[in-house]
C-alpha cells in the first residue's frame, strides 16, 4: 500500500499560498483522476482508490503545517504502512521558483511540517517530493510562505504541476533511485 502526502495548511485563507504547494499538486493529481478526498479522519482529508491493482491513500493533513506528522502517523498506523511506501509533497524555500528535486534519508532543511514527520515517525528516511517556492530575504519567513502565489509564480508552477504528476503516477511503478535519476536531472 502506498501513501501519497501533500502538505499545506486548511483553511480558505491559506489557499494557493506558497506552503500549499503540497495540497494544489495532489488536488489536480485528484481532479485528473476523477478522485476527490472522501473521508475525514486520522486529522486529514484522504480517500483511498487502487492503482496499478495496488491500494493508494491521498492524504492532507488537516492539522496545520507543523503539525503534518500527527495525521501521517495515524494513517500510516492504522493501514500498517511502511515508511518506504510513503512520498511527501513539499515546498521548498531554498529552491527557485517551480524547481523540483525527489529526496530520500535527509534533513528537513528547517522545513516544520517535514520536521513533524521526521518526529513523529521517527526517522528522516522519507521519500519526499520538494518544488521550490524561492526564498524573498526581505520578507519575513512566515510571512512569505503564507503569501500567496503571484501571476508570474503562478504561470511557472503550472509546467512544474504537470510534472508532478507524472512524476506521481511514475511513484506507483518505479524504483525511487530510478525515479530520481529520471527527474532530478531536470
Amino acid at each position: 500500500m502506498k501513501l501519497i502526502v501533500g502538505l499545506g495548511n486548511p483553511g480558505k485563507e491559506y489557499e494557493n499560498t506558497r506552503h500549499n504547494i503540497g495540497f494544489n499538486i495532489l488536488d489536480k493529481y485528484l481532479r485528473n483522476n476523477n478522485l476527490t478526498l472522501d473521508k475525514e479522519k486520522f486529522n486529514g482529508k484522504y480517500t483511498k482508490t487502487s492503482i496499478n491493482n495496488e491500494d493508494v491513500i491521498f492524504l492532507e493533513p488537516q492539522t496545520y503545517m507543523n503539525l503534518s506528522g500527527d495525521s501521517v502517523r495515524k494513517i500510516m498506523d492504522f493501514y500498517k504502512i511502511k515508511t518506504d511506501e510513503v512520498l511527501i509533497i513539499q515546498d521548498d524555500l531554498d529552491m527557485e521558483i517551480g524547481k523540483i528535486k525527489l529526496k530520500e534519508n535527509s534533513s528537513s532543511g528547517g522545513h516544520n511540517g517535514i520536521k513533524d514527520i521526521e518526529e513523529k515517525l521517527g526517522t528522516n528516511n522519507i521519500k519526499r517530493l520538494k518544488i521550490g517556492i524561492s526564498n524573498n530575504k526581505m520578507m519575513d519567513t512566515k510571512d512569505y510562505v503564507l503569501g500567496k502565489i503571484s501571476k508570474e509564480e503562478k504561470e511557472t508552477l503550472e509546467k512544474t504541476y504537470e510534472i508532478c504528476l507524472n512524476i506521481i503516477d511514475d511513484f506507483f511503478i518505479m524504483n525511487f533511485d530510478l525515479l530520481m535519476g529520471k527527474y532530478n536531472k531536470r
